[in-house]
């Protein structure tokens, strides 16, 4: 691994190493640009990830302090987890279940398609589908995504195979295990998925797609990368310009250290962005970098989310095999006759018993509660994840009066349910109950959403400077030095699981920005 100076102005700096840190540091390592990337947390590897839900969340998660508001079940169960995403080496790549589906051509065109919806502020990509299918096509080869190329999909488990029975009674079509970025055969050098179970608790057998290591082994193998794990950023600095020229952040020891750069791109997710700009505000640009519009930290998004369970009268062991390799797509289509605007997915998932015992239904004892814990073996699972509506009042902004370790005011993460995301939630529920009923479940609950959710949102990207952050290669309206690099960019969440668009943006924003270099623009 390379080691670079730190009055090295020549770098650009990566701020993050998940999805779209990681790729983007890669891709631009292959085409011989010198890359610093600074993680917030320490280096795991798959010989050390722990096969233990309460043991690996201390060892993945980002625990460091938040506040929240709002009127979302989150503020009330998890107040100081409004959000599960990691602070590790490969950051939620490490964490995520896997699955890889492109956005539909409406959900980039939300604005047009869904009209103007009371309390939403939605708005239209600066991008088409068009534009980016050649770059999914890179990232659903770099991933290794089942269904493409020729890869066949993973088996399914009695998760799988129940929530199929159910889906193909009610008359649904696209039932299958997935667009999932875990091998089912040997790629890449990583062998085929083991079948363990774990997927949530970062992958021991290295077959389900992670920067940890894919994109940041093979950046360091150029000679042209250099990570610094355990590097906490707290600001961003500019010239009398206004072009961004250093990232300031504390070491592991406490240290402070200053990174010149050339370039500075921000992918610490839809949380952690938005506050960075925030805290770099100076008296150039007293609100925040990049914030020109007052968009920083607004629109944020974590998907309309719940899940539904069935209880069974003979063993499932829902926990077997992935966790997440099943799918019911048919109702991720925008049909207004449900009631609601954009779609969503129905997707297996299992808890393992302390995590069931956690969020089946947070705070809640009693005979019910019991019935269900002692019928776990007998349970399957499914995860509902819908297009939520963006809306200016939900938003990440400083709270001043509660500081981390490092003196930084904590981000708040404030949001309510806008009314379409309740009617698509109800619709969601019943159809999984129904699922489960066609399957001879002899019970169903339904659970509230989980602080485990996608974050979008909070940077997003605009036409025009006046209602975003960014343009569509991710470039900051007001710093053309500055980009953002993850799903805090999303102008709207669609109904798919976010990571292969974060991918897609990472590998096409890279492409941009060697040129810009090369060119000199930048």
């Amino acid at each position: 691994m390379a080691k670079f100076d730190y009055n090295d102005d020549s770098v650009v700096v990566v701020i993050g190493s998940g999805a779209g840190g990681g790729t983007l540091s890669n891709e631009l390592c292959q085409k011989g640009i010198k890359v610093v990337c600074l993680e917030a947390g320490a280096r795991q590897s798959s010989a050390s990830f722990i096969n233990d839900e309460w043991k690996s969340f201390s060892q993945l998660a980002w625990l460091d302090p938040r506040t929240t508001s709002g009127s979302w079940r989150i503020a009330k169960d998890f107040a100081g987890l409004p959000a599960w995403i990691c602070k590790t080496v490969g950051g939620t790549t490490t964490h995520w279940a896997g699955a890889s589906l492109r956005f539909q051509e409406h959900e980039f065109r939300t604005r047009q398609v869904y009209g103007d919806l009371a309390g939403a502020n939605l708005l239209d990509w600066p991008l088409t589908l068009d534009e980016l299918e050649p770059y999914y096509a890179k990232a659903e080869d770099k991933m290794g995504v089942t269904r493409t190329n020729g890869i066949p999909g993973l088996p399914g488990n009695n998760n799988f195979k129940i929530m199929y029975a159910g889906a193909k009674k009610l008359g649904y079509g696209e039932v299958h295990t997935g667009r999932m970025a875990i091998n089912s055969q040997p790629r890449d050098g990583r062998g085929r998925c083991m079948q363990l179970g774990f997927c949530f608790q970062g992958c021991k057998s290295g077959a389900k797609w992670s920067t940890l290591y894919t994109e940041i082994p093979k950046a360091e193998a150029t000679g042209n990368f250099e990570l610094r794990p355990e590097s906490h950023v707290t600001r961003i600095e500019h010239n009398a310009e206004g072009k961004v020229n250093a990232v300031v952040y504390f070491d592991k020891n406490g240290n402070e250290h200053r990174q010149k750069a050339r370039i500075v791109c921000v992918a610490g997710n839809s949380i952690e962005s938005p506050r960075l700009l925030l805290m770099s505000a100076s008296n150039m640009f007293k609100d925040g970098l990049a914030n020109s519009s007052g968009q920083v930290g607004r629109n944020y998004m974590r998907h309309m989310t719940g899940s539904v369970y069935a209880a069974f009268k003979d063993p499932v062991h829902m926990y077997r095999g992935t966790t997440m390799a099943g799918i019911v797509r048919d109702e991720a289509r925008h049909d207004t006759r449900r009631g609601f605007a954009g779609g969503y997915e129905l997707e297996t998932l299992s808890l393992g018993v302390p995590f069931m015992a956690a969020f089946l239904d947070p705070g809640k004892w009693g005979a019910d509660f019991a019935w269900w814990m002692e019928h776990y073996s007998q349970l399957a699972g499914m995860w509902i994840v819908g297009e939520d509506m963006p809306r200016e009042t939900n938003r990440v902004t400083l709270n001043t009066n509660v500081k981390d370790k490092w003196g930084s005011p904590v981000p708040n993460v404030h949001f309510d349910d806008h009314p379409n995301d309740m009617a698509m939630r109800e619709h969601a529920f019943s159809q999984g109950e129904k699922i489960y009923q066609a399957a001879g479940a002899i019970r169903t609950y339904r659970t509230p959403p989980y602080p485990s959710t996608h974050n979008l949102g909070t940077n997003r990207m605009s036409a025009k400077a006046s209602d975003g952050v960014v343009n569509k290669w991710g470039q900051a309206h007001d710093i053309n030095n500055l980009f953002v690099s993850d799903g805090s960019q999303f102008t709207t969440g669609g109904s798919e699981n976010p990571t292969l668009t974060i991918v897609t943006l990472a590998i096409r924003q890279a492409d941009y920005i060697a040129k810009q270099m090369k060119e000199r623009s930048i």
